[in-house]
């Protein structure tokens, strides 16, 4: 009997269009899914007529493939992907490779690759991106874990995925949990970019009172300069998007944003490593807000709503401003992206590739935007700037930015429309650039009531000093 490339486990969404996607570049698969109607309908359906063959039970899909064998679980993260390790592993011998192509947090996909290298298994965490469409035609894909397994399934997944000048968006990233802790990153920045158009919107409805066909032809043009990016394209079409009764869809849309956790996950990872990650945070934040659905609806009337919106003869100087501002925010987005990748990969001792990182998001994911190439760019200097906001081009665009940024923040906070996240980067920036900040104030208050001492601008930074505030002011050296 005739063998397959891969077997493939869980015909979900994601799981379905790349089993169509890989038949399509040649690759004969097997596939297997936990309800067995699930693989019939599959079969009589998207598969009729493919190199595709079905499985009822796991010991099946293992004997179906090829040596060494390769397998993709397409499952739900967590528990499930635990349950379906534990279940193959006695069918499988030394050398052969398990994918996980789900939504992994980047931990336990580190955890069971160690495992796995004990039991002779070459695991791999490959994070996706890109959704229904990206899976079926060509997806972002990420995969990190075991070095000698890329070097089998390599042709395949880069084959597979979507290309930009030739060059597939599929390179390694690393060993362990690296693959999905920048997939991680990457939803963080989707989050972010995701929130910043949500509250351009909002002001162009609210504060500028404009109809959706208007924001719909601004989002168009936008696409067409600086802020073109996948998000930005389908902006404008979902806000032209019509209900049954021709009113827009949008308006009848409850405005309660759901999430599966890995903007979350970001969030938390840069409070771990102590990296500044406001704007995504904020994200989250607006998030976990916008389900307080009632007491915000109870609040709007005790408390006041928006004010009205501005005089019509201003509303192209506003536009503009949003835009700037729109524009500035999502760099200083992919700035914290990147500040926590490098700092997460010290702390892992991944050496992870920041420019093909960019390369990687340009096609195939929910992120592609223009300016990606830029962030190539900037990792190819020698020296690499500390932060992509020292970065020529990047300090250079900010700059012409910051007055409409700060106009359009401006014009959320007198007319009380909230933007949280295009005013967190906003601060996050004026933090970045301020040579002297605020914190001397923090670190006199820290050593008043807890003794914790400073250090001072003209010894020794080594040293530490502690003042005795409620006494005589005598300092003393802290050992």
């Amino acid at each position: 009997m005739n063998t397959t490339h891969i077997g493939l486990i869980g015909l979900g969404v994601m799981g379905s269009n790349l089993a169509l996607n890989l038949s399509d570049k040649g690759y004969s698969l097997s596939v297997y899914n936990r309800t067995y109607a699930n693989t019939e309908q599959f079969m009589q359906e998207q598969a009729q007529g493919r190199a595709i063959r079905p499985a009822a039970t796991l010991p099946e899909l293992v004997s179906q493939l090829g040596s060494p064998r390769i397998i993709l679980l397409m499952v739900t993260a967590g528990r499930a992907v635990d349950a379906v390790i534990e279940q193959l592993l006695p069918l499988l011998v030394p050398g052969d490779i398990v994918i996980d192509g789900g939504n992994s947090f980047h931990k336990d996909t580190t955890r069971r690759w160690q495992q796995l290298i004990a039991q002779g298994i070459r695991f791999v965490g490959m994070g996706v991106s890109g959704g229904e469409e990206g899976a079926r035609h060509g997806p972002s894909l990420m995969p990190g874990g075991n070095a000698e397994a890329w070097l089998v399934i390599r042709d395949m997944f880069q084959t597979v995925a979507a290309h930009v000048d030739g060059e597939p968006c599929c390179q390694w990233l690393g060993e362990g949990g690296s693959g999905h802790y920048v997939k991680m990153v990457h939803n963080g920045i989707e989050y972010g970019d995701m929130q910043l158009i949500a509250e351009a919107c909002h002001l162009m409805r609210h504060a500028l009172g404009m109809d959706y066909a208007a924001m719909a032809d601004t989002f168009v043009a936008w696409n067409g300069g600086k802020l073109e990016s996948y998000l930005i394209e389908i902006t404008s079409q979902l806000l032209r998007q019509k209900d049954t009764d021709g009113s827009p869809l949008v308006d009848k849309i409850l405005d309660r944003a759901g999430q599966k956790g890995t903007g979350l996950w970001t969030a938390q990872d840069a409070l771990e490593h102590a990296v500044p990650l406001t704007l995504i945070s904020e994200a989250v934040h607006a998030r976990m807000l916008s389900a307080r659905k009632d007491e915000r609806v109870a609040a709007s009337t005790l408390l006041g709503g928006m004010a009205e919106p501005v005089e019509a003869g201003q509303h192209q100087a506003y536009l503009d401003a949003i835009h700037d501002a729109l524009y500035a925010a999502k760099l200083v987005s992919y700035a914290q992206g990147f500040m926590l990748l490098q700092t997460a990969a010290a702390a892992n001792g991944w050496h992870l590739p920041y420019g093909d990182i960019a390369l990687l998001w340009r096609a195939g994911c929910i992120i592609r935007s223009r300016f990606l190439a830029d962030i190539k760019a900037s990792f190819a200097r020698d020296p690499v700037p500390q932060s992509l906001l020292q970065d020529p081009f990047f300090a250079e665009e900010l700059r012409q930015a910051a007055s409409g940024w700060r106009k359009a923040v401006t014009l959320a906070v007198m007319q009380g429309v909230p933007a949280p996240a295009l005013s967190s980067a906003l601060a996050f920036y004026d933090g970045y650039r301020c040579a002297n900040g605020s914190a001397n104030i923090l670190q006199a208050q820290r050593d008043f009531f807890g003794a914790h001492g400073y250090q001072r601008v003209d010894r020794d930074p080594a040293l530490h000093f502690h003042t005795n505030w409620n006494g005589d002011g005598s300092e003393e050296q802290l050992p």
